[in-house]
């Protein structure tokens, strides 16, 4: 799946930082966590079932094997994406909760309606996530929650997403939740809020619901 030129951007994990501060895990306290976050883990088992979810719904929209192949090819990286993406959503959410920063599900509703006017239906804005993004069907509410905490909380700050103050706010809630990685999928940089080596599918180059541009130009 090829990455097309984006309108907009709401994330981007690429900040100006500091050497950076990695935690892995490998103690039998961690045995069987792909990652532990605030003291909760996000077991193997969690993450695999996760990444399953989106390659069935790849699967289903690629019937075609060959060009299945392909998919496959294009997101070798998946299981450690997604467990970046995993981590991340926990980090951000407590930084919105640092800030006070609270989401409605009507305000999920509402961005979902409007993201889908833009990519012709419930169907388009599924795929277009899925493809773009590795998110599947069934956390696309989830994913669309994130993406207002991040907006509302880079308001708060006075800056937007891309600017350090919006990551030096997710650092904080990094060194907050004292993450720690399975080694076998890489280490988590405090600076950047990011796994060591991770690309950030979902949240680099997102539209915002209000700002009225089509999800893909």
């Amino acid at each position: 799946m090829h990455r097309r030129r984006r309108t907009a951007l709401l994330l981007t994990a690429a900040i100006a930082a500091a050497a950076p501060l990695l935690t892995a895990c490998g103690n039998d306290a961690h045995a069987g966590a792909a990652a532990v976050v605030g003291g909760q883990r996000i077991t193997v088992a969690q993450l695999e079932s996760r990444v399953d979810e989106v390659r069935r719904a790849q699967r289903a929209a690629v019937p075609d094997e060959a060009q299945y192949q392909q998919v496959l090819a294009s997101t070798s990286s998946l299981t450690r994406d997604t467990l970046h993406n995993m981590v991340l959503d926990r980090v951000l959410h407590r930084a919105a909760q640092d800030a006070g920063i609270t989401v409605s599900r009507k305000e999920v509703e509402q961005m979902r309606a409007g993201l889908e006017q833009q990519a012709g239906g419930a169907k388009g804005l599924q795929t277009a996530w899925l493809q773009k993004y590795g998110i599947a069907p069934a956390h696309l509410d989830d994913n669309l929650r994130l993406q207002l905490e991040a907006q509302k909380l880079a308001l708060q700050l006075g800056t937007d997403t891309t600017q350090p103050a919006f990551w030096k706010a997710l650092s904080k809630a990094s060194r907050e939740l004292r993450i720690d990685v399975n080694p076998r999928y890489g280490a988590w940089d405090v600076q950047k809020s990011s796994r060591v080596d991770a690309k950030t599918p979902w949240v680099r180059e997102v539209t915002t619901a209000s700002g009225g541009q089509p999800v893909t130009a």
